[in-house]
């Protein structure tokens, strides 16, 4: 385990944050094992960490015609093309454990394109990866490829609007050297042990 800072700038103790992040990140933390240090590096400014994990849960919780690992497929494409280290690996160790399969987040973060993806998946991402390259170049072709593979507007909508919400996350992630907590870099690797 490493002891390297999480953040550039000062993280606050948990005991010292306000009630209502408190008790959200003590919920994460019971129901991860941990505390993602994303919580903890935003919590420096407690009203925008209110606004980025409000907007958050809007976008990655709502019903959509979008799985969960295809949201997660998102973060992680759109966030190895930002060159975003902490979103890779967090969002990678959620995608593997969402879609159980130890070897898609690296080949997502790295090539889309050669991934074990379906052809609507590849679809998707290309459309993300243009939203987070080239939005000015958006054009009709694009949604109708889109809708060729059977998303909707509203899906097209929650591809585009996760993708623009991690480009903050990433730029945010990048600025202030935030560091993925150790334990996401194993996490749906290896096969779970049983419960006893």
């Amino acid at each position: 385990m490493t002891t390297a800072p999480i953040s550039r700038y000062p993280v606050p103790d948990l005991n010292t944050l306000p009630e209502d992040l408190r008790t959200r990140i003590l919920g994460v933390q019971e129901k991860a094992g941990f505390v993602p240090n994303v919580f903890l590096t935003l919590a420096h400014r407690p009203d925008e960490c209110r606004a980025f994990f409000d907007y958050h849960d809007a976008l990655m919780l709502r019903p959509s015609g979008l799985t969960k690992g295809e949201k997660e497929m998102i973060v992680v494409a759109t966030s190895g093309a930002n060159g975003c280290l902490y979103c890779v690996v967090a969002h990678g160790a959620i995608l593997r454990i969402y879609e159980k399969n130890p070897l898609i987040a690296d080949q997502v973060a790295v090539n889309h394109r050669k991934a074990d993806l379906t052809p609507r998946q590849k679809a998707m991402l290309d459309f993300a990866l243009k939203v987070c390259l080239d939005s000015a170049a958006i054009d009709e072709a694009d949604v109708a490829a889109l809708h060729a593979h059977g998303f909707s507007d509203e899906d097209i909508w929650d591809i585009g609007g996760i993708t623009a919400f991690f480009g903050l996350s990433n730029r945010m992630a990048n600025l202030i050297g935030m560091r993925p907590n150790d334990e996401f870099f194993l996490m749906g690797r290896q096969p779970r042990p049983p419960r006893a």
